[in-house]
């Protein structure tokens, strides 16, 4: 079993806190989600994001239904958070946002440590299709924040 990683660096020319306050409003995950992926927060809004917020949403995976509780582990406006999933298809799930003030803009850093579960099995899915998957959702979520910020709120360097 091996812990995987990805991170995605994004660089906004917006200020920091606009940046942030964008992403501590859990309602614009489903915005940054690709359809195909059928993303729903289940949780009641508004959400108050802190530490120690749950968070549920419902997703479909290859048309398999997933429900995923995570956790806000670290709550430290305008720097970051860190969100851990609890419940879902993921053995570990720890996501990592990172804001940083840099050049006029914010440099957004996205970590994530995930394995799969099913020990052998697990790796060989990840090596047939979820490390493609995980890659992709990721490169979608860039180019959608390139847009959501380039419309007259500001543009992407």
């Amino acid at each position: 079993m091996s812990i995987h990683t990805l991170r995605q660096e994004q660089f906004l020319a917006l200020p920091i806190e606009e940046v942030f306050q964008f992403f501590s409003d859990a309602g614009n995950l489903q915005e940054i989600t690709p359809a195909y992926l059928d993303f729903r927060i289940l949780s009641p809004r508004p959400i108050e994001m802190q530490r120690g917020t749950l968070l549920d949403y419902r997703l479909r995976w290859h048309g398999f239904p997933i429900r995923w509780r995570t956790k806000i582990l670290e709550w430290n406006p305008p720097h970051g958070f860190v969100d851990l999933q609890l419940k879902g298809p993921y053995k570990l799930w720890h996501h990592t946002h990172t804001f940083t003030a840099r050049d006029g803009g914010t440099l957004m850093v996205d970590k994530v440590n995930y394995e799969l579960p099913l020990g052998p099995l697990g790796e060989l899915a990840h090596e047939i299709k979820v490390r493609r998957d995980v890659e992709g959702i990721f490169a979608f979520r860039r180019e959608k924040i390139g847009q959501i910020f380039s419309r007259g709120r500001g543009v992407e360097r």
